[in-house]
């Protein structure tokens, strides 16, 4: 995953930089300012904690009920065990209805699959609808924030882009830049043969999938194309639609800073006889790919996610390098728990460790995932797998060693406080610190005055 040198890399992007500035106006005082409108903001948290404890606790009820009334109104579920077979199932849709074009809405458990590319690879044109995934598309480049996924890029370079991919007049006027990307988009929707969308939830009591946008384009992947295939994750199924309409008070809250978002879909069953518009053919793929894995173990409470964004928003470190670092689907506080569990601990050393543990991930959480605990849990495994660096273990075994003798750690502190001072520079600062990089590559470390906390303790009015 090579994170620390992505991390890297990124510090030193100044076009980034000034990128990520925008996370703190649109979307962290954004939240504040919503969650401040409601009286009972603790209680409905509470209440949206308890609805996706509730639904994990009997996913397998949930899920078959979802399949039992989605069935009942014409909709075919499908079960993917893996990513490949989530690929596999949609070519096989795809080549019954002799699609040639495929649409799409937001979906990050497509890019955990990789369908894109899975489709294309089939002869199957595959079209980005969402704004910040159609620019993505045309740059080639992955999502770098879940619900903003162009939230690293400036108006320059989407100008830029737009003037190359389109062959038009170069435009930096934002409603003129997306009035463009209509215009492009416009045909595919009225040609498409598939809809493909996520769904933000399932909800067994109905039999429907719904997904949350802020644009019109999930409308009409949803019931333009004769073929919609929705797929989301299992975890994402809820009892009823009061449960959604609380949990529904809290996303737009928490993820773009609005008090309701623009447009809320729900796709129950195929069209009717009298309908106007909608597929005339629905499926529904509910994924595990890790999924279970997390089920009564100690990292289950990492499903109750509702991929709200609030905590790469708030997280010191994402505000920093930006998503593309975390080198998978999903960055931020929330990767860096589900990547290692999803894809293996032993792939993923480093996101453990990116974050700083200073819990404001989990109190913007909507629903209470106590995310730094997670992941001092994971770090825990890595010492237990031997997945640590060596040097780290050497470290801390000495440390340990030293703990257990005070004589010798005492003479050891006072040393280590002399060095230091005679490290220092004019101002008392350490530029370089040996074994220390991380530190003082980019700041100055202030030095000690030679002495340890229990020698100026002890000579405390002498």
């Amino acid at each position: 995953m090579h994170f620390k040198a992505r991390a890297g890399a990124k510090l030193a992007d100044v076009r980034l930089q000034g990128a990520l500035k925008k996370l703190q106006g649109n979307f962290v005082k954004g939240r504040a300012d919503r969650v401040a409108e409601l009286d009972n903001f603790s209680d409905i948290r509470d209440a949206a904690a308890a609805i996706r404890d509730r639904a994990l606790a009997n996913l397998d009820v949930y899920l078959e009920t979802f399949e039992r009334n989605a069935t009942a109104r014409g909709a075919v579920v499908h079960w993917a065990e893996t990513h490949d077979e989530v690929n596999r199932i949609v070519r096989e849709i795809a080549a019954q209805h002799s699609v040639r074009k495929v649409i799409k809405s937001k979906s990050m458990v497509t890019e955990e699959c990789g369908l894109n590319d899975a489709l294309i690879a089939a002869g199957i044109e595959v079209v980005e609808t969402d704004l910040g995934e159609y620019i993505l598309q045309l740059a080639q480049e992955p999502p770098s924030h879940i619900v903003a996924p162009v939230v690293h890029k400036t108006r320059d370079e989407v100008s830029d882009l737009f003037a190359e991919k389109h062959q038009l007049s170069r435009k930096t006027d934002i409603p003129a830049l997306c009035r463009e990307a209509r215009e492009q988009l416009r045909p595919h929707f009225l040609s498409a043969d598939m809809g493909v969308s996520g769904a933000n939830f399932v909800i067994a009591e109905t039999g429907s999938t719904l997904i949350v946008t802020n644009e019109g384009n999930g409308r009409m992947v949803t019931t333009l194309p004769r073929v919609h295939v929705a797929i989301t994750g299992i975890e994402k199924v809820v009892p009823t639609l009061e449960d959604v309409t609380t949990l529904l008070r809290l996303l737009p809250r928490h993820g773009t800073g609005q008090s309701i978002t623009n447009y809320i879909s729900l796709t129950t069953g195929v069209r009717g006889a009298g309908d106007l518009d909608g597929p005339e053919h629905f499926h529904v793929i509910l994924v595990d790919a890790g999924r279970t894995k997390l089920i009564g173990g100690d990292m289950q409470e990492m499903l109750r996610c509702i991929r709200c964004g609030a905590c790469m928003n708030h997280c010191p470190v994402y505000q920093s390098v930006g998503g593309h670092a975390y080198g998978w689907v999903y960055p931020g506080p929330m990767g860096s728990v589900l990547t290692p569990t999803y894809i293996g601990l032993e792939n993923a050393r480093d996101l453990p460790n990116a974050a700083t543990l200073c819990n404001q991930c989990g109190v913007a959480c909507p629903v209470k995932i106590p995310l730094p605990e997670l992941l001092r849990k994971l770090r825990e495994r890595q010492f237990e797998q031997g997945l640590k660096p060596w040097y780290e273990v050497a470290g801390l075994k000495a440390w340990g060693w030293l703990a257990q003798h005070p004589a010798w750690y005492s003479l050891m502190m006072r040393l280590q406080a002399r060095a230091l001072k005679l490290m220092a520079n004019e101002q008392g600062m350490i530029r370089n610190l040996p074994f220390g990089g991380g530190w003082t590559d980019r700041r100055d470390l202030p030095a000690p005055e030679g002495r340890t906390f229990r020698e100026m303790y002890g000579q405390r009015g002498k």
